[in-house]
């Protein structure tokens, strides 16, 4: 199919924008991206303009920024220059390093109510499902790139991906344009540029329209990724507490195999930005649905991890250890952050309610954490009860117990964080308290239930 302007014109108006940006590299299927753009003037009655992210991976990519300038300069189109740094970790992919750091730019950078243009074509989405194929993507990898998505506070459009390589290229010559070459386009040792120049010709030898039939598979599996989402959506409803963020043992496993993983990989998505592989989804329905319900599994990839208490299952931020041995002096003046991800405790004044002020003055308050054996007889309860007990009654998680602030007042346990304040340090009816308050981190236990000024 020939590409012309007034096609992108009609795509443009599918995707409405107080202003519309093209990602323009310097190569040729930016440049032609921006030629027709340009070339639309006051059909497109928009503002327009372009932005180059300069990597600064290649030792000519000033002089591809220069030669950007020049052109948008020429096309009287304004251009902003992100400059990034792309330098891929050891072990990372250079070629992951630099698409995450441009695209992380640009979204931080779009406008709202802005678009931006990406010049990915047919030949490009053809290669983007190959390669998913290739690590045995499911099918939200086949869907391979979205023809629109969001980006940032703007929208990302890819006008271009109904149109060929060949396509642009006769454009291109056909209006003079003049273009830069990245060298490492040329370089096999990249799965893709290795498809594009090994493996491509020969499908096409033998199968002309393959670009287009991989290109359309997609558009199938976009579909058929989007149905399974929307399935996902439906059960996450009916299996899961979206307050609390946890998924129901008991209503999962009544769920085909199939929909367990993707109702487990829909969930995971909304918290974690992204699916984890094959491998971890495995090892969470094995580990935690499987075993014993008195058992305390756990599934860590990442900086994530699922683990399981009673018939729930929670996704979570993974935290540092809590140093059990750390023991605070706290003045009680000014609130105390604590360590690691431990949040912060400060102290409501008051009559009646917390520890008594008149035991705080008469000796220090130290704050400690959990080392086995402690004991605590809520105000207001006949008997003494292990917190291993009490944490039980109140439903906190084991692996949220040790990160529970406890309150010492003359070497004795006087509180424990917000949740309970021992007999005989609860402050009489008459009586100054302080009432703890302890804000927890991202991620924190909640302690919903009962409180120290009960």
């Amino acid at each position: 199919m020939k590409f012309v302007p007034e096609k992108l014109l009609e795509q443009l108006r599918t995707c409405p924008a107080a202003c519309y940006w093209v990602a323009y590299s310097g190569g040729l299927d930016s440049h032609v991206l921006l030629h027709a753009l340009a070339g639309l003037g006051e059909r497109l009655d928009r503002d327009i303009g372009a932005v180059h992210v300069n990597h600064g991976l290649q030792a000519a990519a000033d002089r591809w920024e220069r030669h950007c300038a020049r052109v948008c300069a020429a096309l009287d189109v304004p251009m902003t220059v992100l400059p990034v740094d792309a330098a891929a970790a050891a072990g990372d992919s250079p070629e992951a390093a630099a698409r995450s750091a441009r695209y992380a730019a640009l979204a931080a950078w779009l406008p709202a109510g802005h678009c931006l243009l990406s010049a990915q074509h047919q030949d490009d989405q053809a290669e983007t499902l190959l390669l998913q194929l290739l690590r045995g993507s499911g099918v939200s990898g086949l869907a391979a790139m979205p023809v629109v998505a969001a980006l940032g506070a703007g929208r990302l459009l890819r006008p271009l991906l109904p149109y060929t390589r060949q396509a642009l290229h006769d454009y291109a010559l056909a209006a003079h344009l003049s273009w830069v070459e990245d060298p490492s386009n040329t370089d096999t040792a990249f799965d893709r540029n290795y498809l594009r120049r090994h493996i491509m010709p020969v499908l096409r030898q033998r199968w002309p329209a393959a670009p287009a039939a991989l290109a359309r598979s997609a558009v199938h599996c976009a579909e058929a990724a989007a149905l399974l989402a929307r399935l996902a959506e439906q059960d996450l409803e009916a299996v899961s507490d979206r307050g609390r963020g946890v998924v129901f043992m008991e209503s999962l496993t009544a769920l085909p195999a199939g929909r367990q993983r993707n109702v487990l990989r829909h969930w995971i998505r909304e918290t974690a930005g992204k699916v984890p592989s094959t491998a971890v989804l495995a090892r969470i329905r094995n580990d935690l649905l499987r075993s014993r319900r008195d058992a305390s599994p756990c599934v860590q990839w990442g900086g994530y991890e699922v683990r399981r208490y009673r018939d729930a299952l929670y996704l979570l931020h993974r935290k540092p250890a809590t140093d059990r041995d750390r023991v605070l002096d706290w003045s009680l003046d000014e609130p105390l952050r604590l360590p690691g991800a431990g949040g912060m405790l400060s102290v409501t004044r008051g009559t009646g309610r917390g520890v008594r002020a008149a035991a705080v003055a008469a000796a220090g308050v130290r704050v400690a954490w959990r080392r086995g054996g402690e004991r605590c007889r809520p105000a207001g309860r006949e008997h003494h009860r292990s917190l291993k007990k009490l944490f039980q009654e109140q439903g906190i998680p084991p692996w949220e117990r040790e990160r529970i602030p406890l309150i010492y007042i003359g070497g004795e346990l006087a509180a424990v964080a917000d949740l309970w304040v021992c007999a005989p340090f609860q402050a009489g009816s008459a009586e100054a308290g302080l009432l703890v308050n302890w804000r927890k981190s991202d991620g924190g236990v909640d302690t919903t239930g009962t409180r120290s000024g009960n």
